[in-house]
């Protein structure tokens, strides 16, 4: 039962397609209890049942977030990458939105290992020492920051294993969520009609195809998320 009112409306979910899924050839049967119909050859996801668990993880990140939790966004795709980033700057959450590492969190001692030298090569870049290096070497260091920036700079500031980890499309994301199930880490996964809703922690039924719909669940989820962390502030 939900704590607290989030504003989630039907009519809004509907207006940005949160509830066409994929093909109907295309589905995974444990996701019947969360299909209301079929049209023109496409699942119709149950919008109660959408807003439900939507409800239930927005209570979730915000007793998370009030007791000072650390949240990871995933989303690499390229119609979630965009929202991923702007979503989890906002709430102040670390991210990936370009590439999951495998290892990334299961073999933590090397993801830290490639952070720290990740933030040795942005303090020489600040203080101006790649200038000072022949054009060859300047170049090297320079393509190895481009490297770790695009596959690391949502996490730059991680400095452990995060307590919640949110993944946007749990079929595209499904290296990054066994992970998640072999460490014990909570996870909240935004699902389509050709996912397993059993595997998550939470499981939020939408489509996550349209931008739309990614942008809708996230900024709900934010939303919490922001409320607990400035609970938290207040009673630290």
């Amino acid at each position: 039962m939900t704590r607290r009112y989030w504003n989630i409306h039907l009519e809004e979910m509907m207006e940005a397609g949160v509830h066409f899924g994929h093909g109907t050839r295309k589905w995974n049967p444990r996701m019947s209890p969360y299909i209301s119909a079929k049209c023109k050859g496409i699942h119709i996801i149950n919008l109660t049942r959408t807003a439900r668990f939507l409800s239930e993880a927005c209570d979730l990140v915000f007793d998370a977030s009030s007791r000072g939790k650390q949240f990871l966004i995933v989303g690499t795709k390229n119609k979630a990458a965009d929202s991923v980033a702007r979503a989890a700057i906002r709430a102040r959450c670390h991210y990936v939105n370009k590439k999951w590492l495998g290892g990334m969190l299961t073999n933590w001692s090397t993801t830290e290992t490639r952070l720290h030298k990740f933030r040795d090569l942005r303090m020489e870049q600040t203080a101006g020492r790649l200038a000072r290096l022949a054009k060859r070497d300047a170049a090297v260091v320079k393509r190895q920051l481009s490297h770790l920036q695009t596959y690391l700079g949502g996490i730059k500031y991680m400095t452990g294993l995060p307590d919640i980890v949110i993944i946007v499309d749990q079929h595209e994301e499904y290296t990054a969520l066994r992970e998640c199930i072999t460490l014990g880490i909570p996870t909240i996964c935004l699902i389509d009609t050709n996912c397993d809703p059993d595997l998550a922690d939470i499981s939020i039924p939408a489509n996550d195809d349209a931008i739309a719909s990614i942008r809708l669940i996230l900024t709900k989820l934010v939303f919490a998320i922001c409320e607990g962390r400035s609970s938290y502030i207040r009673n630290p």
